[in-house]
């Protein structure tokens, strides 16, 4: 009678979790509908508005005062080496701080408080980080309003996002790995370059591409350095014809993005550049899921070459 009873008493608790879930359930689906459609109606009203303004020579004309004749060359290719330099300064540099935390690092007070902060940043507000780079950057370094002080200012940006990543993917790697490598008499450097870093690479790419994803679309760090928001001409080439080939005179160039263009059109009265603002807007928004559309790709490849 009493397991009668008991049996009776968990059939209930079991029923109850059910409902539980279920309910979580709705309401996940419910908040995951209200974010996906708010997407689709804002990705449809960009599309209606800009569609007719994506030809060629939308892509590869400067911005002018005549809506029919402007277009986004410098602000896509402002953007492109922008995001050149943010990539080159933050991947590196993030991957190796996450590495030497995750692995290297004396578990301290000292790297306790480090690791704080880290995570912290990762929820400053991008302003912040652009009067950093102004300070630091624009007049300590003498670098100016140019490419190379926009590029380093969106590193900083991302860099904790990098960081934090590049531990979580290393954490997630079975202590297994690492007991293996040990008892065939690898170093610790063996352990981490042929081991930790190839089975955690696909969680790493996508944590970089999605940092640069967010970078890619933010304004308040590019205003504050100084961006411009009328630019009618190209930086120099990288690439030259005679030796050595190779030119960095582009990092110093001044410059302007996508955004920035953006809110130039938006904040002119005319209605045909609302028009303008929408085609960029979209070309924004595709170039941000290809990014991640890219990760995505990546992580499935190289989860899909381990052989655990």
């Amino acid at each position: 009678m009493q397991d009668s009873k008991k049996a009776q008493e968990i059939r209930i608790i079991i029923a109850r979790h059910k409902r539980y879930d279920l309910l979580f359930i709705i309401i996940g689906v419910f908040a995951l509908m209200i974010a996906v459609l708010t997407f689709i109606a804002l990705f449809t009203h960009m599309l209606i508005d800009g569609m007719p303004r994506l030809t060629w020579d939308f892509f590869t004309s400067f911005p002018s005062r005549h809506s029919g004749l402007a277009g986004i060359l410098s602000a896509w290719v402002g953007t492109t080496l922008v995001m050149l330099v943010t990539a080159l300064a933050a991947v590196p540099i993030g991957i190796g701080a996450g590495v030497y935390l995750e692995e290297y690092a004396p578990k301290t007070i000292i790297t306790q408080i480090i690791e704080i902060n880290i995570t912290n940043l990762a929820g400053i507000p991008s302003i912040i980080y652009g009067l950093l780079a102004l300070g630091v950057f624009v007049y300590q370094f003498g670098f100016g309003q140019s490419i190379l002080s926009a590029g380093l200012a969106l590193a900083l940006l991302i860099l904790p996002i990098v960081i934090v990543t590049t531990r979580e993917a290393i954490r997630a790697i079975p202590v297994a790995i690492r007991e293996g490598a040990y008892a065939l008499g690898a170093s610790k450097w063996q352990t981490v370059s042929d081991h930790l870093l190839p089975y955690s690479a696909a969680g790493i790419m996508t944590g970089v591409i999605i940092g640069l994803a967010r970078a890619i679309g933010e304004t308040a760090p590019i205003i504050t350095i100084g961006a411009l928001t009328f630019i009618a001409f190209l930086p120099p080439a990288p690439i030259k014809a005679e030796f050595p080939f190779l030119s960095f005179e582009w990092l110093m160039a001044p410059f302007t993005v996508m955004p920035i263009q953006m809110f130039n059109w938006v904040s002119r009265p005319q209605e045909d550049f609302q028009f303008n603002a929408a085609a960029a807007g979209l070309v924004l928004v595709v170039m941000t899921l290809a990014m991640n559309a890219l990760a995505i790709y990546v992580r499935y490849n190289m989860r899909k070459n381990i052989k655990w």
